[in-house]
């Protein structure tokens, strides 16, 4: 019996090999920009384009830093996108979850006329609202300030979205059976429902985070002042007309996209989950 067992395991890998060594090719190929701007980071910009090409670290990866931060400041625009990205995320997230949450369990007169006009504007082009939406922050007096890079975007349709998908699926049972228990509509929503959503919660935090700290466009025409700058556009002036950095472009990169997974990281379980859970559904 344990010999069959063992063949008909055997058998199932031999099976599944060619899967898995697809599998691995192809995780091997997304890995390799990653591993050449680790790479490139620790050598200078002349020894990127000599030949051969470096193939393992190198030893500039302190003068490559010293230069970063000497040239864009490097430690004041992680800073400064940290605290955007954090800002962002957390009004958002709220935003997003308030409004799923009321567009999925209470009915009220132009509920889904209302979700489809959310559902509309995720077709207009971000470049439509650039002009109309810098008038605005201009004649107010936010050029050159956080607010505007965070407030106009506060409301965002595909978390709205989300998160209404996410509590469509809530029981409206244990809804009424909190009310009926003298619950309010808060304590309903804070002690029953969210604990519930913790997966899709996660990974539109992880969505919302990282849109905003891979926000380019916007923050470029609202931010002018050198130490007001995020990180994309603070790397983005080290793109000279005659001369670039590649060295230092790289190792801001790196360094730009540890904050990613770090949160990555930190929600992954709740992320996984809320994949899989998706995935099992009906």
């Amino acid at each position: 019996m344990t010999r069959s067992q063992d063949a008909t395991r055997l058998g199932a890998s031999l099976r599944h090999a060619p899967i898995y060594l697809v599998l691995l090719v192809g995780s091997i190929i997304s890995l390799i920009p990653f591993l050449w701007m680790v790479v490139a980071s620790t050598h200078r910009t002349s020894d990127l384009f000599g030949t051969p090409l470096p193939v393992l670290p190198g030893g500039e990866l302190l003068t490559n830093l010293a230069r970063l931060q000497e040239d864009v400041n490097f430690g004041r625009v992680m800073i400064n996108s940290l605290a955007v990205a954090i800002v962002y995320t957390a009004f958002s997230s709220i935003v997003s979850i308030m409004a799923g949450y009321g567009l999925a369990k209470f009915s009220f007169r132009g509920r889904n006329v209302a979700f489809g006009l959310i559902l509309v504007t995720m077709m207009i082009p971000m470049q439509v609202l650039l002009v109309p939406l810098f008038q605005m922050m201009a004649s107010i007096g936010w050029i050159d300030s956080y607010q505007a890079v965070i407030l106009p975007f506060v409301a965002s349709a595909f978390g709205i979205f989300l998160m209404r998908q996410s509590f469509l699926d809530f029981p409206d049972s244990l809804i009424e059976s909190a009310r009926i228990d003298g619950a309010n509509e808060f304590r309903t929503f804070y002690r029953i429902v969210l604990p519930v959503a913790k997966p899709q919660i996660a990974a539109l935090i992880i969505y919302t985070f990282m849109t905003q700290w891979n926000s380019f466009i916007w923050p470029l025409l609202m931010l002018n002042t050198e130490d007001n700058y995020t990180v994309p556009v603070a790397l983005n002036t080290m793109i000279g007309l005659s001369r670039v950095d590649y060295s230092g472009l790289m190792l801001g990169s790196l360094l730009a996209t540890l904050p990613l997974l770090i949160l990555f990281l930190i929600f992954q379980r709740q992320f996984i989950a809320g994949l899989l859970g998706g995935a099992v559904k009906g």
